[in-house]
């Protein structure tokens, strides 16, 4: 597996100050562990353009990451978080998104500092792990190929693996299950207020990152259990094994 540079140590904000140890660690993908908004960013300007639509630029399309590529496209053509675009536009534009997507999903994604200093110490510590995105799994897999993470889970859940996806409780409840492990044993590391709200409808434990794809609103908002600017702190966060 890839090693990276410690990340600068820094604090971490808790609203407890000390985690249940956990047998179950699922990790969100995009804003969580992987930069992903230059390749959607290329894919929504060059769509935009094919359809004689100005681009938006990379700043724009980084507030409308985090609900999958279909939820980003609608927003996308009307240019808002929230909004709905003609159907008959939405129609002609999201194959062109789709396909440019599928030969743009890495190319210029990036791994964030700390990450595998985090999953290294989730490995070390023989936690269960899964990774739980809304990411379609024909982009999901390739991806973490891409970007040497996919070594690192048991278990990969797609947005389109269940029936239901983040924020619902479904894919947790589901990763749960598929390790015999309790909710309340179980811990999700994610980024955004959909990964708060799936974690609290399933009685998962959560912490989210600093960074990531939030609509441009504090995570802490939202109140998760703890709050970390790398997930190299995971180490400081949870109990080592008595």
């Amino acid at each position: 597996m890839s090693q990276e540079s410690p990340s600068q140590a820094v604090s971490i904000e808790q609203q407890n100050p000390v985690l249940r140890r956990p047998q179950l660690v699922v990790v969100d993908l995009d804003g969580t562990m992987v930069d992903s908004v230059p390749d959607l960013a290329y894919c929504v300007d060059v769509m935009r353009e094919r359809l004689d639509m100005a681009p938006h630029g990379e700043a724009k399309v980084r507030e409308w990451v985090g609900n999958g590529v279909e939820r980003l496209v609608r927003r996308a053509l009307v240019g808002t978080l929230n909004g709905e675009p003609d159907e008959e536009l939405f129609n002609a534009a999201y194959p062109v998104f789709l396909e440019l997507y599928r030969h743009n999903f890495s190319a210029r994604s990036t791994v964030y500092p700390g990450v595998c200093d985090g999953l290294d110490f989730l490995v070390a510590q023989k936690f269960k792990r899964g990774c739980i995105t809304n990411k379609a799994e024909a982009f999901t897999v390739p991806l973490l190929k891409d970007l040497d993470l996919y070594d690192y889970f048991d278990l990969i859940v797609s947005g389109d693996s269940l029936p239901k996806k983040k924020p619902h409780p479904l894919p947790l409840l589901h990763a749960a299950q598929h390790f015999h492990v309790a909710p309340e044993d179980s811990l999700l590391v994610g980024d955004s207020v959909s990964d708060v709200r799936a974690a609290r409808a399933a009685g998962f434990q959560v912490v989210c990152t600093s960074y990531g794809y939030n609509h441009g609103e504090d995570i802490r908002i939202s109140q998760p259990d703890a709050v970390i600017d790398s997930l190299a702190q995971l180490s400081d966060l949870i109990p080592d094994r008595s």
